[in-house]
């Protein structure tokens, strides 16, 4: 997929993971969609997924910047605590705020906070909101450097069917356009350290037609929005999920 030039008219995308992977295998496709419509997106990973069972840190690091390039996007690596020893303190959630400064996005998508999940993914999730917030407040010495930024949506992902948030009614994006599906496909399989000891594509794209079949279309990626959304009419609310 060859993504359209950024708009102007687009605020960013700015999206993190815990984990090299993380961002592509579980939202993947709506990253290439939005990059596909002209939005800038910026991925900032956690961690080089070094207390994974396979793979060397050089190797995923290398995996995510190209995987990343195929959704069109841009990345960067901020060393926190490493992978596994994620911790959810206030000088991270500084740090990430300071990203969010910098950025100046519109959306932000982050891991869900739930907890039967990889603990760095849920920690993630509740520094990232955190930082959601301390990036509004203009008087925070660590972050005077840049100004104030107040994030319009905040999304969580799922990697697994087990991180979906149960207490919140979930965003379908459809991602059904053969370019987009293909586009995500090429970038999961991007990093073959992972899927040569699972079949991480198959499941995703699994999980992808089974909410698309929900929501009347082939594939679908579930969003689950951190507070609720507020539209200016009902023309822009979309269409119901109710098929079944």
């Amino acid at each position: 997929m060859k993504p359209t030039p950024n708009s102007p008219d687009l605020a960013p995308l700015l999206a993190f993971g815990a984990h090299p992977d993380d961002i592509e295998f579980a939202c993947g496709g709506v990253i290439a969609r939005e990059t596909n419509a002209g939005r800038k997106a910026h991925f900032v990973v956690c961690s080089h997924g070094e207390a994974g069972s396979y793979g060397t840190p050089k190797q995923r690091i290398a995996e995510a910047k190209k995987s990343a390039a195929l959704l069109g996007a841009s990345i960067e690596f901020l060393k926190l605590d490493g992978d596994a020893h994620l911790e959810v303190r206030a000088s991270h959630a500084i740090k990430l705020a300071g990203i969010i400064r910098r950025i100046r996005p519109e959306i932000v998508i982050v891991p869900s906070c739930v907890e039967n999940q990889h603990p760095d993914h849920a920690r993630l999730g509740m520094l990232v909101r955190d930082a959601s917030r301390l990036a509004r407040y203009g008087g925070l010495k660590e972050l005077r450097s840049k100004p104030s930024h107040a994030v319009s949506r905040l999304f969580y992902y799922a990697v697994t069917a087990e991180a979906e948030p149960r207490d919140i009614t979930p965003v379908l994006i459809d991602v059904s356009a053969p370019e987009i599906i293909v586009a995500w496909t090429q970038a999961m399989e991007v990093h073959a350290s992972q899927t040569s000891a699972r079949n991480y594509v198959e499941l995703q794209l699994t999980r992808a037609r089974l909410m698309g079949l929900r929501a009347g279309v082939r594939q679908a990626i579930a969003l689950f929005p951190n507070e609720p959304l507020v539209f200016d009419s009902l023309e822009q609310t979309g269409r119901s999920a109710r098929n079944f």
